[in-house]
């Protein structure tokens, strides 16, 4: 045989080899680590493995701390872990209170928020979201309601509780510059809704206003103390995880990640396990 010929064989056996041993490293990357965490690796956020959650863990079921531990629970801890799965990364939360919240994650303390966060107008304009349920508003008020509450506005001239930084505080201040002009409503403030609830306890407010399934929650875990009055209002808002502007390719994996929950089920089972399943977006 020419020594060409020989020659050209060779190699053509040497290329065929690299080949075969490339197709089947490829293969036991994809069996080990699966797309997902290729996709979870371009993204800055999460280049170190974990997503870091801000949140203030203590606004339950959405989250909180189970009695006597320091384990984080509750629907916002579920639906994180169940995005983390999806985008490969280990999950961290990082308890922030909640009216400095959005400036922690400017000052990337941590990759995103998931809050119970209401997605308006003005938050928009400093973050971006991706919205994941919708959630309405409550009333919450001493057993048998003795102040007659069926509507907004029957809060004016009333002291009400509520946490600071929520949207419910600001329907409190644009009730007392509209409705309540004439008859204020005292709006006592407090950085945690539990104090709030406490304060209505304690007989210092007529009712707390809080988002309708902690308010709920509320009145469930009061032994007969309170009880919500009237239907979530307004119409029902989504919460939203928050992300820093810049974060396009983290918004993008996160909004592929909370598909392929809802597309699997997984999503659904979240909210059911949380007794949320009217607040799944459509």
């Amino acid at each position: 045989m020419k020594k060409w010929l020989r020659r050209s064989l060779f190699l053509a056996c040497v290329l065929l080899l690299v080949a075969i041993t490339t197709m089947a490293c490829g293969d036991d990357e994809e069996k080990e680590g699966g797309t997902t965490p290729q996709a979870g690796a371009a993204v800055p956020e999460l280049e170190d493995g974990t997503l870091q959650v801000l949140s203030d863990i203590a606004y339950a079921p959405i989250e909180f701390y189970e009695a006597g531990t320091n384990e984080a629970k509750g629907l916002d801890v579920d639906l994180a872990k169940a995005l983390g799965e999806k985008l490969g990364v280990k999950v961290e939360f990082i308890n922030t209170g909640f009216d400095g919240i959005i400036a922690a994650l400017q000052g990337e303390d941590g990759d995103v928020i998931m809050s119970a966060m209401t997605i308006t107008p003005d938050r928009e304009a400093e973050i971006d979201f991706v919205p994941y349920v919708n959630v309405g508003t409550g009333t919450l008020v001493p057993s048998g309601n003795p102040e007659g509450i069926a509507a907004l506005e029957d809060l004016c001239g009333l002291t009400v509780a509520v946490q600071e930084g929520t949207i419910q505080q600001d329907m409190l201040d644009d009730l007392n510059a509209d409705a309540c002009a004439d008859n204020q409503i005292e709006v006592v403030t407090f950085d945690q809704n539990p104090l709030a609830v406490e304060e209505l306890r304690v007989g210092g407010a007529d009712a707390v206003l809080a988002d309708f399934p902690v308010a709920l929650n509320d009145a469930n875990e009061s032994d007969g103390e309170l009880e919500v009055v009237g239907d979530q209002f307004p119409t029902l808002m989504p919460y939203g995880i928050g992300l820093r502007q810049e974060s396009a390719e983290l918004k993008s994996a996160l909004e592929d990640a909370l598909q392929a929950l809802m597309d699997d089920g997984d999503y659904d089972a979240i909210l059911e396990e949380w007794g949320l399943e009217s607040a799944a977006l459509e």
